[in-house]
């Protein structure tokens, strides 16, 4: 099958990792695959697949959106018209090329999808930011012309429903992780840090991640010198938090890690991931940490709290979030039996339900669902 990927390499976001790890795995299946992204002149990161690349130039793109130029347009339009793909497959990335592409391969004849990473709050919650909630309102009417919408769970087709866009054509398929690369093993992550409990955040260092509530309430919890807690990401609120939460508490910042082996070395090394994130999508650092055995604490928003219900994690409120965690952190620190216990379950629940294998299964069976349903293009008809 021939795919015509659009999405993001750079800079480093959970679509990055989503977009790279997708492509590997088709072309590991045989099928080929064109790139397309928004790039400049930029170093090639690692485990990034060889395959045909198209650069859409770009005003300004970061973590949350991008700004294409005028001829972004035009250069996207002429590359699937050359590339010629049986279908397109959009990860979308907060751009105005999200609207229009529906029109384009409309006039191109090409079956299109979509992947929705926007995130949202919790069950029965309100969007909290203002932000996402405009998202949903600006993309819903925009969807409905896509063949296929994927979002990562139930809760967030139904908010897609309400907004009009037509439920069969919304497809859920969870986030999944090699299972194989991101597992327990060997780690000097807690000698390195001289650590007898290790706690790690992997993430932005942004309002919606909700950072600060965990700080707090790993500095109010005097915890013991013994246990450390890195900080591993960076973003618009580190330069302000960083200084007031510093080694003297036991917390370690180390900034963007890009090499994926050290990332997992960490999480290797970790007796406790934490995410006490605002809203989510699904979290791939989450569904990354459970994959190496690492006990997890996340608050229930998006489909992270339904990743690690019945037992698989502990669930939060965001509400409460810091009194929560300064309850939990010393128990976990203080009962190594029962992170042991939590990780084996994230380990297995991943293996049960998230796995990358079982994710590109899905992906294709949606594939060939929406081929069988278009229309063959004229210059293909026989």
């Amino acid at each position: 099958m021939r795919i015509a990927w659009i999405g993001k390499k750079s800079p480093f976001c959970g679509n990055v990792t989503y977009s790279r790890e997708i492509t590997n795995a088709l072309l590991d299946r045989g099928h080929q695959v064109s790139f397309l992204h928004f790039a400049q002149e930029e170093s090639v990161p690692e485990n990034w697949p060889n395959f045909q690349e198209v650069s859409l130039p770009f005003i300004y793109k970061s973590q949350v959106y991008t700004i294409p130029t005028f001829k972004a347009t035009k250069v996207l339009t002429q590359s699937l018209r050359q590339i010629k793909p049986d279908i397109v497959h959009a990860s979308l990335t907060l751009s105005p090329l999200d609207f229009v592409l529906p029109e384009i391969c409309q006039e191109l004849n090409l079956p299109l999808i979509a992947t929705f990473h926007t995130p949202f709050a919790g069950k029965g919650a309100k969007l909290i930011s203002g932000t996402q909630l405009l998202a949903y309102q600006l993309y819903a009417p925009f969807l409905v012309n896509y063949d296929r919408v994927i979002v990562f769970s139930q809760i967030q087709r139904e908010l897609l429903a309400r907004m009009g866009v037509r439920e069969e054509n919304i497809a859920i398929i969870p986030n999944g992780v090699d299972t194989v690369k991101y597992s327990p093993g060997p780690s000097q992550v807690k000698a390195e840090f001289q650590a007898e409990r290790l706690f790690v955040y992997q993430g932005r260092i942004a309002p919606e991640k909700n950072v600060e509530a965990l700080l707090r309430a790993w500095k109010q919890s005097a915890m013991g010198s013994g246990s450390k807690l890195l900080i591993v990401g960076d973003g618009p609120l580190k330069p302000s938090l960083e200084p007031f939460y510093d080694w003297e508490y036991g917390i370690n910042w180390l900034g963007f890690v890009a090499d994926e082996d050290r990332r997992i070395e960490i999480l290797r090394g970790a007796d406790v991931f934490v995410l006490p994130s605002l809203v989510e999508g699904l979290s791939l650092s989450l569904l990354e940490a459970m994959s190496c055995g690492v006990a997890c604490l996340a608050t229930d928003v998006g489909a992270d709290g339904e990743v690690l219900e019945k037992g698989a994690g502990i669930v939060i409120n965001t509400k409460t979030a810091r009194s929560q965690l300064r309850t939990l952190l010393p128990l976990l620190q203080d009962h190594p039996e029962l992170t042991t216990l939590l990780g084996q379950k994230a380990r297995n629940r991943v293996l049960d339900r998230y796995t990358l294998t079982k994710n590109i299964t899905l992906l294709e069976e949606l594939y060939r669902e929406v081929l069988t349903q278009q229309p063959l293009p004229l210059s293909r008809r026989a």
